[in-house]
């Protein structure tokens, strides 16, 4: 690229460092598959004849190496940092989404530490988030890009059994903090049937390739993760059992609309009214969806879906009926009275590539020059920057020298001396200075990062996400990334984050229309917003609710409108202890978990405890007992409340009124 001209096989291993020295079989060996490894990286070398040698001629295309412009406003880039902030230290691709970020802010400052009060507070992280999960997500990584086929023990959570897989991994992605890889399980005789979701914290153990090959597999064509990923909870079964019809009541017909359109046909009647149409694969999951949503929806046929929903409502009855069950209380925590200073965030555990931050390191060596031909840079500015240790910053500048001058580029020279680097831009040194086109897995650490903070980068942005998207997809080049799921259309729901992250942020008073789960209909609230946190459920915001005088935290899902008041509010003393439990607290309950149930229970909640039987016990923090009474609905009979009394009982009646109203005579 920079002879500005097409070039030999003879060229290449004449000027290049580390193919001089080697014979001619040798060479077509490494250049084939260095060419190959680039075109991976997403930086083709076209190839054609020479019309009078017949040699073969190599080429490399600026438009096809350098980022093409963006044109991202101050606001949107601060935005997009303001996310890399938010998501280091629980993001398993924070270092390749720095390096991304860096490239798109070439040319202009880059905070690299905390925004500040600017940022609105969010939590992130879901309770399975780990450093071993990490772990297991970096070699995950590395297994995909390379099409490598791992080995790793896997608890089966349906049957509580271990054992080991083999596993072609096509495509990775994050549902509210809960990771999943998808591919084809070796172990299984019948072709058709080996394609399986595993979920990342239920692997056991270390994962290692099955084989000492290169390349293993290839991802089948047509493959794309974002089908598996968007899937409702009755539909990740293969196949389909039935098409279920669902009334549901005028209040919740937009809710179904918003979150489960996609997964169906809704259709409006003249009452406000609606029927959901949608194929099922798991009948017991469309189950538990319909109660969970307390009386506003109903099974309508088939008949198999009916009949499912009333046996639940049954067991419901049956399980709070007579006197509970003896449970011993589920052991408190311990609060530890002596924490200690935070832990530092870590760097994410997915290293970027090492072609991609030479690239980086190199464009921003040569921007710091500028015009001139040479420029200073504190060695620590580079270390902080790239986060590279000073060992690593110098194998780094060796390996620009290395392929610069031995290559005879002659792009840029780097000397260190008393802590700075010397750095002198040589011959083609401006033909580099622009930032070289994202690489596959800084693309995927944006394309992720935007699907988990999609919401807060539109409202740090004061713009619509779709602008900002457009841009940095932009960015991406012209590869496919059919293993990274594209970031989920939330228009309303990212509306909602937006407003009340900027209500968190400038501490301005919000008012929302919330469809109350704790009754049958809407109710309008002037909150003050304190903390946005995102977990397994989806979002949800802290508040002190002003029309309630009170402490409440909502489900951003339920929220149908939002909008920024003009009046602001001071902190309040009583939020200052922002934590994961439901605000507003009315009490603990003390529920107790089928054996059935007991160990999705134990893996997910936390203060659960087993019980005898290998059932489960909680003591559940409730904010109204309402809320808690729809959440128990959804277990199907799984789960008791054993006290209080008062909720045992709502719990019953809520059940025999839902049954009548499906089956009038049903109840016993």
């Amino acid at each position: 690229m920079a002879e500005q001209r097409p070039v030999t096989a003879r060229d290449v291993k004449t000027h290049v460092e580390g193919y001089s020295d080697m014979g001619d079989e040798a060479f077509a060996r490494r250049y084939y598959a260095d060419r190959r490894e680039l075109q991976d990286l997403g930086i083709p070398i076209a190839s054609g004849r020479d019309e009078f040698t017949s040699e073969e001629l190599y080429s490399l295309r600026e438009e096809q190496y350098f980022l093409p412009p963006i044109e991202l406003t101050d606001d949107e880039l601060a935005a997009l940092q303001t996310s890399f902030y938010l998501l280091e230290g629980q993001f398993a691709y924070a270092e390749p989404l720095r390096l991304a970020l860096q490239n798109l802010a070439l040319g202009r400052a880059w905070p690299g530490t905390d925004p500040g009060p600017k940022t609105a507070p969010v939590e992130l992280l879901a309770p399975l988030y780990t450093d071993e999960i990490a772990a297991r997500l970096a070699k995950l990584e590395q297994a995909i890009s390379k099409q490598r086929t791992v080995k790793f023990r896997y608890w089966t959570i349906t049957s509580d059994t271990e054992a080991e897989r083999t596993v072609n991994p096509y495509g990775l992605w994050e549902t509210n903090g809960i990771w999943y890889v998808v591919g084809d399980d070796m172990e299984r005789d019948e072709e058709d049937d080996r394609r399986r979701t595993f979920r990342i914290s239920r692997i056991r153990g270390e994962i290692k390739f099955a084989t000492r090959r290169e390349r293993d597999f290839r991802i089948p064509a047509g493959f794309n993760v974002t089908a598996y990923r968007d899937r409702p909870p009755w539909k990740l079964s293969a196949g389909d059992a039935g098409t279920a019809v669902v009334e549901v009541s005028a209040d919740a017909t937009w809710l179904v609309e918003r979150r489960y359109g996609a997964y169906g046909e809704v259709e409006e009647l003249p009452d406000g009214s609606a029927r959901f149409t949608t194929p099922y694969s798991d009948l017991p999951a469309l189950s538990a969806w319909i109660l969970s949503l307390g009386g506003r929806a109903h099974p309508v046929e088939p008949d198999a879906v009916v009949d499912a929903v009333s046996a639940d409502l049954q067991a419901v009855i049956d399980a709070h009926t007579g006197d509970p069950r003896a449970v011993p209380a589920a052991q408190a925590p311990v609060e530890d009275l002596n924490p200690g200073p935070a832990a530092p965030r870590m760097p994410g555990p997915v290293a970027p590539e090492r072609f991609a931050l030479l690239q980086a390191l190199l464009a921003f060596l040569l921007a710091r020059c500028g015009d001139s031909a040479s420029a200073r840079v504190e060695s620590n500015e580079l270390q902080e920057r790239f986060r590279l240790t000073a060992q690593e910053l110098q194998e780094s500048l060796d390996l620009l020298n290395l392929v610069n001058f031995g290559g005879g580029c002659y792009a840029v020279y780097c000397a260190t001396e008393n802590g700075n680097v010397i750095v002198d831009k040589e011959l083609y040194g401006d033909t580099f200075r622009r930032p070289a086109r994202l690489s596959p897995l800084e693309a995927k650490a944006l394309l992720r990062a935007l699907d988990v903070v999609a919401p807060l980068v539109a409202a740090e942005a004061h713009t619509t996400l779709a602008t900002v998207r457009e841009k940095v997809e932009a960015a991406f080049g012209s590869y496919a990334l059919a293993d990274t799921p594209a970031p989920q259309e939330t228009d309303a729901e990212e509306h909602a984050v937006t407003v009340l992250s900027a209500g968190v942020r400038d501490r301005k008073l919000v008012d929302i229309t919330y469809l109350s789960r704790s009754s049958d209909e809407f109710s309008t609230r002037t909150v003050e917003p304190y903390l946005l946190r995102r977990d397994d459920r989806g979002w949800y915001v802290e508040t002190w609710d002003q029309s309630r005088n009170g402490r409440r935290t909502f489900r951003v899902e339920y929220i149908k409108e939002a909008s920024l008041s003009r009046s602001g509010y001071e902190p309040r003393p009583e939020m200052a202890d922002l934590d994961h439990s439901l605000g507003g607290k009315v009490g603990i309950a003390r529920i107790w978990f089928t054996p059935e149930r007991a160990r999705w229970e134990l893996e997910g909640r936390p203060g659960a405890q087993p019980a005898r039987g290998g059932a489960a016990v909680a003591d559940v923090t409730y904010g109204s007992r309402e809320w808690l009474v729809s959440e128990i609905l959804r277990y199907r009979g799984q789960a008791e409340v054993i006290e209080p009394e008062v909720v045992r009982t709502q719990v019953r009646r809520s059940a025999e009124q839902l049954l009548r109203g499906i089956r009038p005579v049903a109840v016993r």
